[in-house]
């Protein structure tokens, strides 16, 4: 069959033919439709990611939607390896393969499901976040952080903040539900004197995509700002700016800030599951809206170089490659 393959260490994926995956005991296979780009797969691909493959070659794609042989459609996650999502069949546990609702496609759940489940379990699962709270979303331009505003605004935030460095971009979120924007790469100053003015307010869960120095300064200023009756739960989800921070040790012993991560190990795959399927039915009541280019899977060593963090690329394996 036809996949997106890594041959070897350090090697781009490209289009090869590899064996049809057969389905183990507790299995499905998936004749896939659609599967998107996202940072872990990107990682994975390259091997920079802790649950990076040391077999080749093996199959790209960490997630997709697709059919069962009953013909059923699913959205599935965490394919068998060498098997990934991007090839015209995968093989899945059973309990990772979730129903997808009539009205959603395949390439909008595609696209939505991974960084949807990511910011709504972040919210949940981790912040616990309760109506009426204010939810500052750090990196809120990319695919990722424009959906974490919606599903705060969905989920009962009484007041979303969005930060990020493209002024466009910011104003464009502020007219999808952003109460407040506040730009990045300005004056160190400035971004302290912003960061404090709403600590002052009242600031009850950040979610944070990028880590890096605005982490660092978001961190610090809430220390200093004081985090009144109530800690300040901020929940690292992505490090688009940087792996590492540095952070004094006084930050933490001076305040109530609460920092912790969201995603597979922080929060059980059973319940990110439960969380996906929650996201997927949600969709259409919530309006959530995401971004995505369909690209025929044809098409996938030109596209898979390409970058851009404001829409998901998604590969449209339903025509078959040829």
């Amino acid at each position: 069959m036809r996949a997106a393959m890594v041959s070897a260490m350090g090697i781009e994926p490209a289009l090869g033919e590899i064996d049809l995956p057969i389905p183990l005991e507790g299995e499905n296979r998936v004749k896939v439709a659609a599967a998107a780009i996202s940072h872990v797969t990107k990682a994975r691909a390259s091997g920079a990611h802790y649950s990076a493959n040391d077999e080749f070659p093996f199959v790209v794609g960490v997630d997709g939607v697709g059919r069962l042989d009953d013909g059923s459609r699913v959205y599935f996650a965490l394919p068998r390896s060498p098997f990934g999502s991007m090839a015209e069949f995968a093989v899945a546990d059973s309990r990772l393969c979730i129903p997808l609702p009539d009205d959603l496609d395949d390439f909008t759940a595609a696209a939505i499901a991974n960084p949807g489940m990511s910011s709504w379990a972040g919210l949940t699962e981790r912040a616990r976040l309760k109506r009426g709270e204010t939810v500052l979303i750090n990196g809120a331009t990319g695919t990722s952080g424009r959906l974490a505003v919606q599903i705060a605004k969905w989920l009962g935030a009484g007041k979303v903040l969005a930060t990020g460095r493209n002024p466009i971009a910011l104003e464009e979120i502020r007219q999808s539900g952003a109460d407040v924007i506040i730009q990045l790469g300005v004056e160190p100053e400035t971004l302290d004197n912003r960061f404090m003015k709403e600590f002052a307010e009242g600031v009850d869960i950040v979610i944070d995509y990028l880590w890096g120095r605005s982490a660092e300064r978001l961190l610090i200023t809430a220390a200093k700002a004081g985090s009144g009756a109530s800690p300040i739960r901020f929940v690292q989800v992505g490090s688009i700016s940087g792996s590492e921070i540095s952070l004094p040790g006084a930050v933490l012993r001076a305040s109530k800030i609460e920092l912790m991560g969201s995603g597979n190990g922080s929060v059980s795959t059973d319940k990110l599951v439960e969380i996906t399927n929650t996201v997927l039915r949600s969709t259409r009541p919530a309006r959530l809206d995401i971004s995505f280019r369909k690209v025929p899977f044809a098409e996938f060593n030109a596209a898979w170089p390409k970058n851009d963090s404001t829409s998901r690329t998604v590969f449209d394996l339903s025509q078959g490659t040829k």
